[in-house]
């Protein structure tokens, strides 16, 4: 009796450890949407953490001390690339754990900035002059084909990192590229009767998404929130949407350029949002994919008003 005690013993002691072991994988992605794919390939296994809390700039992020500890102590750590978070190369240079740029990763399908594609003007702020001609296009999680590959990354780290839960993550990236594309479906279903219609951005951040579901923006007004912009500058946008006539202008949240009321006063134009890192979606395994079926309830409800 005593020795099959000792058996049990040891033998829910092993269980134990192997729990912990487990518990112990730790993933940190930098923005909110990697956090949301990889929630998706973790379901029921962890919940992975962010590095940036809602309504942070990716571009210009202040590490604190407690961030900088997590980002050394991590087991796993995903980032978008140096052309998104300029704050991070510094810090990962004393990092010894596995940390992945996804905008390196083979099989993305990466855009880059044209010539036309923003403003040049003195007015244009810090993210912007980021939007070169020719300079990568870092919003690349807007595009379900590039999640597709960055949670097969996940799913494959992840089953070498824990391999009594390779089985699971594979079985949510199957789910998870399912759930992808019955999205699509409604996606193209839903925008469908947009496509053609003009509207604006303050920021090139969506060209991603446009370009998987056949939609394009009439212009971008680069504008810091913080910076009122010339009278001219003014001028010549407000000209741009009279030339236009019904329109939308979409900000970005948390906040609403002070210049958006200005531009659009008296004009048939509506202002709305559109949230390209879904700052407050919970992180579940479906969180991904409300993001994208967000932005596009988003956009086509202001353009079916026109």
């Amino acid at each position: 009796m005593s020795r099959l005690f000792r058996l049990f013993v040891a033998f829910t002691f092993s269980l134990f450890a192997i729990g912990s072991a487990q518990a112990e994988v730790r993933v940190l992605t930098s923005i909110k949407p990697l956090q949301l794919i990889a929630a998706a390939v973790q379901d029921g296994v962890a919940v992975p953490e962010v590095l940036l809390p809602p309504g942070a700039s990716p571009h210009n992020y202040a590490l604190r001390p407690s961030d900088v500890r997590k980002v050394q102590s991590v087991d796993l750590l995903y980032w978008i690339g140096p052309d998104m978070e300029g704050f991070l190369p510094r810090v990962l240079k004393g990092r010894s754990l596995p940390s992945v740029a996804v905008q390196d990763l083979p099989g993305m399908k990466l855009r880059h900035f044209a010539e036309d594609s923003h403003s040049h003007g003195e007015d244009a702020d810090e993210h912007d002059h980021d939007h070169r001609p020719g300079t990568l296009d870092a919003h690349l999680w807007l595009s379900p084909v590039n999640a597709r590959v960055i949670a097969t990354r996940m799913a494959a780290d992840l089953s070498s990192a824990d391999p009594a839960n390779a089985a699971r993550y594979q079985s949510n990236l199957k789910a998870f590229n399912e759930r992808l594309d019955a999205l699509d479906a409604r996606l193209k279903t839903r925008l469908a009767g947009i496509a053609g219609k003009p509207y604006f951005v303050f920021h090139e951040a969506f060209d991603y998404f446009e370009d998987a579901y056949g939609l394009k923006h009439t212009g971008v007004f680069s504008v810091a929130a913080e910076v009122q912009p010339g009278a001219q500058h003014v001028a010549a946008m407000r000209a741009r949407l009279q030339q236009v006539g019904k329109t939308c202008v979409f900000s970005e949240p948390p906040l609403r350029p002070r210049l958006a009321e200005t531009l659009v006063a008296g004009l048939p134009v509506k202002l709305a949002e559109l949230d390209a890192l879904g700052g407050y979606t919970p992180a579940t395994a479906q969180g991904y994919e409300q993001v994208l079926e967000k932005l596009g309830n988003d956009l086509a409800g202001c353009l079916e008003q026109l």
